[in-house]
């Protein structure tokens, strides 16, 4: 793993707690963890983090391909739509994406 890998996990552990097991463990964030169950404040911290600490433009990230119900009018989530089927099509969206996106100094996805 490169140490570019390792800061940005870092940096990802620094701002969002890991995930609970069956048993009430922490399970610390991994490069492949997917982000989308993320405390949305907590993921907006990291990625603010990420974009100083790396310089790399979040603003061309489609978030909507992440996390689709968000994105979804609002009138579509009351009358037409389950919210099931829109995020069963989402894609992830993990450390490791940011990882890559860091070593080659843009946002490499969609």
């Amino acid at each position: 793993m490169s140490t570019i890998h390792d800061k940005v996990l870092a940096l990802f552990r620094e701002e969002i707690p890991g995930y609970l097991s069956g048993n009430g463990e922490e399970i610390p964030l991994e490069l492949d963890s997917d982000l989308f169950d993320a405390p949305g404040d907590d993921l907006h911290d990291a990625l603010n983090a990420f974009e100083q600490t790396f310089n790399v433009d979040l603003s061309v990230v489609r978030w909507s391909c992440y996390f689709p119900w968000q994105n979804t009018p609002l009138l579509t989530r009351w009358f037409k739509a389950k919210r099931e089927d829109i995020d069963a099509k989402r894609l992830p969206l993990t450390v490791r994406m940011f990882a890559e996106s860091a070593a080659a100094g843009r946002w490499l996805f969609n």
